[in-house]
């Protein structure tokens, strides 16, 4: 089992003028310390479930193509992208540059947007059928293909066009940067994930990504995809201390709220969680710590991440 680090929140600390400096420190931390994977979200204000919507927010490729610069083997990667935010044609472009900045770490997260105060602060048409919006998603990674592997793309579809659309130079993984489909809807969603996706990521309990995950091998079958050429990944939010004295000091500390998103648990409690995570199919575990609390995450390197190494 892998080990990842998803980066939801930018506070990390009074001054905003450090996040970057803050965020590489990070990502070059998780680096060193096992973690195959660094992702950030693609939004422009805070979602509800993990602070403040005024509160300090980066931009997700721009951070992207930072790090890009200064990790040397960490995958990164958005933890997704919107299919609404950018053309699609135009994201191919973004994430083209990120690969090469990054000499092929680039794993290409994507969506079908769902935050819809965002769309209204920033002007965008918010789809209100989910269905519509996942149509979108799936036609704009199928553009998103072709502009990564065509000499030239003319692509006429519903939603997204291009006409002799040039983009060079190409990522520089072959055939492509791998696709990373997010969500769990089970009629539409992990359909696409079966065509088009090289790995999906699925929320929930271990019982709730069992049932996605035999969901999406069902839709494998039915369109003839190998089910195990897809990465199976999970995103959950951590809070960890060694024993239950700590954990209530730090549930404190923190103002954890009392229907937290996410987890808090002990290392043994963490432990057994994540086991159960393998044990439903997880296969790149993706964690991120509330409020960048870094000493959940070293527990979660030293304590908790050794007993899965392959």
């Amino acid at each position: 089992m892998k080990f990842g680090i998803h980066n939801p929140s930018w506070l990390f600390g009074s001054d905003p003028a450090e996040i970057f400096e803050a965020t590489k420190a990070k990502a070059q931390w998780a680096e060193e310390h096992g973690f195959t994977w660094f992702s950030v979200m693609d939004h422009l204000i805070q979602i509800g479930n993990v602070g403040a919507p005024d509160e300090p927010f980066v931009e997700g490729w721009t951070m992207l193509s930072a790090l890009a610069a200064v990790t040397q083997r960490i995958r990164l990667a958005t933890l997704v992208s919107s299919v609404h935010y950018r053309n699609p044609a135009h994201l191919a472009k973004i994430a083209a540059g990120v690969d090469l900045i990054s000499r092929g770490r680039l794993t290409f997260g994507i969506g079908a947007g769902w935050f819809e105060t965002e769309y209204r602060q920033y002007g965008w048409e918010f789809p209100p059928r989910p269905a519509v919006r996942i149509r979108q998603m799936e036609e704009a990674v199928r553009l998103i293909l072709a502009m990564w592997t065509e000499k030239r793309t003319t692509f006429h579809g519903k939603y997204f066009q291009a006409e002799g659309a040039i983009l060079e130079p190409k990522p520089i993984q072959k055939p492509h940067p791998p696709v990373m489909i997010g969500g769990g809807g089970e009629q539409l969603t992990l359909r696409a994930v079966a065509r088009h996706a090289d790995a999906c990521n699925v929320g929930g309990t271990p019982d709730m990504v069992r049932h996605k995950l035999e969901v999406l091998r069902r839709h494998c079958e039915a369109v003839g995809r190998n089910y195990d050429e897809i990465e199976r990944t999970n995103v959950i939010s951590f809070v960890m201390a060694r024993d239950e004295a700590a954990l209530v000091a730090k549930r404190r500390r923190l103002a954890v709220p009392e229907q937290f998103y996410g987890f808090a648990g002990t290392v043994s409690q963490v432990a057994d969680l994540v086991g159960r995570y393998r044990d439903a199919g997880v296969q790149l575990l993706i964690s991120s710590a509330y409020k960048n609390d870094h000493e959940t995450l070293e527990l979660l390197a030293a304590d908790v991440m050794p007993a899965f190494a392959a």
